[in-house]
């Protein structure tokens, strides 16, 4: 009976891990669309390492930037396209 108890809090235990897991890893597609955002507000917004710099730095792009790197496109997505929209820039299509 303790055994049959131990398997099943095992069993649970792995099966609410496994959503986590899956969902904690970015999409191949999200990342490419992650790139693509990147990429234009690099050449339209900001680019500090080319000398373009039409505003002030701002840190929140930036940190968008380092999450969508690093894999968390959850975070970095949103922000970016808020960047963009507020540029008034269309966003390139997703997916």
């Amino acid at each position: 009976m303790t055994r049959t108890v131990a398997c099943l809090v095992l069993l649970a235990t792995v099966g609410l891990a496994l959503p986590q897991t899956a969902t904690a890893q970015p999409r191949a597609d999200d990342r490419q669309y992650c790139e693509s955002l990147i990429e234009m507000y690099r050449t339209y917004v900001n680019e500090p390492m080319q000398g373009r710099m039409q505003r002030p730095p701002n840190v929140e792009p930036e940190v968008a930037i380092a999450k969508c790197r690093s894999g968390d496109t959850a975070t970095g997505i949103p922000i970016l396209e808020k960047v963009l929209r507020d540029n008034r820039f269309t966003l390139p299509p997703r997916g």
